[in-house]
């Protein structure tokens, strides 16, 4: 049976959208189906058929939903995570081949450069079988290599095929020096600059000129011609976001980039960052896992006013079709295809425009060059104001945070009941754990995979269970949990590690190591202009004392209803010279890994706030809120190690855990919060 087949009823169908006053016909419909199955499952597995028809009546969204279900079952991505057929990697190198290519690049990224990309984007993963996150591929006709940092050094033991990819660490052994060891002089390495930023592509540069190569540009993607079911680009209702939440209007926000531009004698900025448009514009979607994006470009003008260029099939009712509603004249819609010609049109009129050398692709900065734009290098102008979080953001963040830590904590004491009976799994724990979640006001989806893992599996640092790799959380282990959801009034990420019974002496002392530092970094003061660089060692220092430490950063920003991981701020060894400021939001989350044993990591969400100077300062000090509600095992704490000062910050916090989660949660949990809160 061919998908035509599915064209069987389109009498019917048509029939059922000329009565709902749909725009579409049969073949749109289809078209539209595509693209809504490539984008992630909504909560409300109905929400798309707005994008058909503003109503669609009780039989129209019937059919619609067969019509989903039938294109679904001839619809596959071919991306499950561990190693893949290796023809694959033969059809891509026959493919450069034809297009005279000696090697290509692979990145895992997108035209955005976001941390979760769509399924059509997923190529990394197509022709590895990697799925983390963070990656690159390196391909030469006779050797590959897949570069990861350290957070996916054991995941991609279990899901690379190291007989047709070595595992190289992307900081350790970076890729240009991969490619100016094995590149061949007179070689052509392609590259795709619709996926590379200007930075990243200049450091492939130098690296093919030193091994006597050259980088070179291609207009179509290799991988993209021989990967025969790649998924349609997605397609997911796109919606405003209320203000109430947002913190303010769109047009609030409009005026104050443009002043930003003004002052800076700039008369436009391009945005190719899906979370500064949906910050900028009080926009949300859902084209990319855990992330509530609505793949776009955008073009904000000084003179006031942006120019969006989004497919239009996105567009609910509630934003209007070209945009209106809380748009209004701020916002010309435009198709994505739109988009190069708007550029050209920036460089006839010679215009000045600032780009983002480390986050716009290669192909914007070269189309306005080749238009006539002066090119102004720099931040996107809504990083920093998106970062600084306002004070009625910061309460709808600690609101959305107050409801999560009762639900992790309902989750801890559930666990604390459940797990000696040896029946709860790495799985059943996370499913748990997101069904509590699920039950939360303003729930939008999880924030990022859940990381739950048991023994062995908890020092794989961005580990994921399956049916594979699912253990037991069996007595005298530790457990560890990584998690996060998405609200519509705030993001959160937490991290606990739980004893499964009597711990060993070994892993109480890893733990309050870990625990020191965290401490530390939460207790820290420090004077305005400090970077997260210059803290980072203070959550390390205790590890360090050991002769341990941890192979990734110590913090990273967090957005609100955005993205989990957001910049310019950021807490870690590489260094970081972006101050940290008042309304910025972070994680604090050291840890310790012992392979082949446990893993140990425990995370809050921290946000930077005005501190009490002394005297005689000669500069404003900054200290951290914590915003993260819910127990740190005690049966974990070593008080031998900790000074009074810590002592007295862990029954400080469990004291404010207790008086702010206790009225939330049931009363066994109560109970058992009573224990897990009391002073050590």
């Amino acid at each position: 049976m061919a998908l035509d087949a599915l064209k069987s009823d389109d009498e019917t169908l048509e029939r059922l959208l000329a009565g709902s006053g749909a725009t579409l016909d049969t073949a749109g419909v289809r078209e539209l189906i595509r693209g809504v199955i490539a984008a992630p499952a909504a909560l409300d597995a109905d929400a798309w058929m707005c994008l058909v028809a503003p109503d669609p009546g009780k039989d129209l969204k019937k059919a619609l939903a067969t019509l989903k279900d039938g294109i679904a079952a001839w619809t596959t991505d071919g991306l499950g995570g561990g190693p893949v057929d290796p023809a694959r990697l033969r059809s891509l190198r026959e493919e450069l081949k034809r297009q005279d290519l000696d090697g290509f690049i692979v990145p895992h990224s997108d035209e955005h450069q976001g941390e979760y990309v769509a399924l059509a984007s997923e190529r990394l993963a197509w022709l590895t079988g990697f799925t983390g996150s963070a990656g690159l591929g390196l391909i030469l006709a006779d050797r590959a290599a897949v570069f990861i940092d350290g957070r996916y050094t054991l995941q991609a033991e279990m899901e690379i095929d190291s007989d047709h990819f070595e595992r190289r660490h992307l900081t350790e052994e970076p890729p240009a020096d991969w490619i100016a060891r094995h590149l061949v002089p007179g070689a052509k390495l392609g590259y795709d600059p619709w996926l590379h930023t200007p930075n990243q592509a200049a450091r492939f540069q130098v690296a093919c000129k030193k091994a006597g190569g050259r980088l070179a540009p291609v207009e179509g993607n290799p991988i993209d011609a021989v990967w025969s079911d790649q998924p349609a680009p997605p397609l997911s209702p796109t919606v405003p976001h209320d203000e109430a939440f947002a913190g303010a209007s769109a047009a609030d926000k409009i005026k104050q980039i443009a002043k930003t531009l003004t002052g800076g004698k700039l008369d436009a900025a391009v945005l190719t960052a899906s979370d500064s448009i949906a910050w900028l514009l009080n926009l949300r979607g859902g084209d990319v896992p855990y992330s509530p994006l609505a793949l776009s470009f955008a073009i904000v003008h000084a003179e006031g006013g942006v120019d969006l260029f989004i497919d239009g099939r996105k567009l609910t009712p509630a934003t209007g079709n070209p945009l209106g509603g809380p748009l209004d004249s701020d916002v010309g819609r435009h198709e994505p295809d739109a988009f190069g010609h708007a550029l050209d049109n920036l460089g006839g009129a010679k215009k000045t425009v600032r780009l983002n050398p480390d986050g716009v692709p290669v192909w914007v900065f070269e189309r306005l060059e080749k238009a006539g734009a002066a090119i102004d290098r720099g931040d996107d102008p809504c990083q920093l104001p998106k970062a600084r979080k306002t004070d009625a953001e910061l309460d709808c963040i600690r609101a959305a945070h107050r409801r999560d830590g009762a639900s992790l904590t309902h989750f801890l004491a559930w666990l604390a009941a459940e797990a000696p009976s040896g029946r709860v799994t790495e799985i059943t724990a996370a499913d748990h754990l997101e069904s509590l979640r699920r039950l939360n006001d303003h729930f939008q989806g999880l924030s990022f995979p859940t990381i739950s893992g048991a023994g062995p599996n908890g020092a794989i640092v961005h580990y994921r269970a399956s049916e594979k790799t699912d253990r037991t959380l069996e007595e005298g282990t530790l457990y560890l949990v990584d998690s996060g959801a998405q609200y519509l009034d705030g993001t959160t990420d937490v991290t606990r590690t739980i004893a499964i019974g009597q711990p060993t002496d070994e892993m109480r002392r890893h733990f309050t190591l870990v625990l020191k530092g965290h401490i530390a970094l939460a207790t820290a003061r420090f004077p305005e202009g400090t970077s997260g660089s210059q803290l980072d060692t203070l959550a390390r220092q205790p590890l360090w004392g050991a002769g341990l430490d941890y192979d990734h950063g110590t913090g990273h920003g967090v957005g609100k209803y955005l993205g989990v991981h957001e910049g310019p701020q950021r807490i870690a060894k590489t260094s970081n010279s972006v101050p940290l400021e008042p309304g910025m939001v972070l994680s604090d989350e050291p840890g310790y890994y012992k392979k082949s044993a446990y893993g140990i990591r425990i995370e809050n969400l921290i946000t930077v706030v005005a501190a009490e100077a002394p005297e005689g300062a000669e500069k404003p000090l900054l200290k951290f809120e914590t915003l993260t509600l819910a127990p740190i095992d005690r049966a974990l704490v070593d008080r031998q190690l900790l000074s009074e000062d810590e002592v007295a910050w862990l029954d400080a916090y469990h004291a404010q855990v207790a008086d702010e989660i206790g009225p939330l949660v049931d009363k066994t949990t109560t109970t058992w919060l009573k224990k897990a809160t009391a002073p050590i």
